[in-house]
């Protein structure tokens, strides 16, 4: 029966970088879009090193709703994806949400991957509809989208979206690992049995710019691509294998036509060897620079640094300080 189904309880984890135009109207509709849902909730705000005045909101927030807000202060800029590793260690629910401080994607829309949680599924992705970005941003989300849907085996068309659930399982699971560069959606998969994905509303920012330049989009597609698989150096021993057997079998047809024709014929060919030359020292660098990639990577790894640095943590949350409401039963404080 309904009133015996257990009732999850919710952790909603933001990461904050300066987004004080639009932090406290987000904060008041996620909220409000969590009271809604009638379950024990915690809104987890990780500010990742704001130079605005984003860390004075998330703190007058926390005070302003004890029991409800928890607020994770790191002491510099990480990044994104080590914000909400962040959020992640400090959550408590078995259903966590993540959602971008920018509010291009509604809180509002959190009810549609709770309810299709509450299915039983492991991972819910959302896809943006309409997508309200520039088609260079559009174009480089299908292409990371067709990378990760390949290299994972999990079809989802927009991994690029902050707004999914997690269980908790997964979040634990995904803690586990140590790797300092984290693309979270993907990492996320490779746990998961179960996935769904939902259509939400996509809008345009209301204020501030977005944090991903092109040199920053291009940085992760590096990290995607040599934190998931190894793909490109198999790609790359299979590609210099030809590139062996073509440059042997030319080395050949040259000499023999040389035989043949003399040696004015080499003479005349001078510059289709230089051409080759370069070819082949084109392929060189493009392998060493993949292959740089790798192990800068485990250099990075190797040292084990932590991903982030907490300065302080502000307010408490009910998850934190009892456990869940029995099936049934409703945390009025929330």
């Amino acid at each position: 029966m309904d009133f015996m189904k257990k009732i999850d309880s919710l952790s909603v984890v933001v990461p904050v970088y300066n987004e004080e135009a639009s932090l406290p109207e987000l904060i008041r509709r996620t909220l409000a879009a969590c009271r809604v849902l009638q379950r024990p909730f915690e809104l987890v705000l990780v500010d990742d090193g704001s130079r605005d005045r984003s860390p004075e909101i998330i703190a007058q927030a926390a005070r302003d709703n004890p029991g409800a807000i928890l607020g994770i202060m790191l002491n510099r800029n990480y990044g994104q994806h080590s914000a909400v590793m962040a959020g992640f260690k400090h959550v408590t629910g078995e259903i966590v949400v993540t959602l971008d401080a920018d509010l291009q994607n509604p809180p509002e829309e959190i009810a549609k991957l709770v309810a299709c949680m509450d299915e039983g599924m492991d991972v819910v992705g959302s896809v943006r509809v309409p997508r309200c970005d520039s088609v260079f941003r559009r174009v480089s989300s299908y292409m990371v989208n067709r990378l990760t849907a390949r290299v994972t085996g999990v079809v989802m068309h927009d991994y690029g979206c902050m707004l999914r659930a997690y269980r908790r399982n997964i979040v634990q699971a995904m803690l586990q690992c140590h790797e300092r560069s984290t693309f979270i959606p993907a990492l996320a998969n490779s746990f998961a049995k179960r996935t769904a994905e939902v259509e939400v509303r996509h809008a345009q920012r209301q204020g501030g710019v977005s944090k991903y330049s092109l040199l920053k989009l291009i940085n992760l597609q590096f990290d995607l691509l040599t934190s998931i698989t190894t793909m490109p150096l198999r790609c790359l021993s299979v590609f210099g294998m030809l590139m062996f057997l073509l440059g042997g079998g030319l080395g050949a047809l040259i000499l023999v036509l040389r035989v043949w024709h003399g040696p004015e014929w080499a003479v005349d060919g001078v510059f289709t060897l230089l051409a080759i030359l370069f070819f082949f020292l084109g392929a060189q660098f493009l392998a060493m620079g993949l292959l740089g990639e790798y192990l800068g990577r485990t250099y990075q790894d190797v040292r084990a640094r932590p991903r982030y640095f907490i300065k302080d943590i502000l307010g408490d949350s009910l998850l934190h300080q009892a456990p869940a409401c029995p099936p049934g039963q409703q945390n009025d404080a929330l």
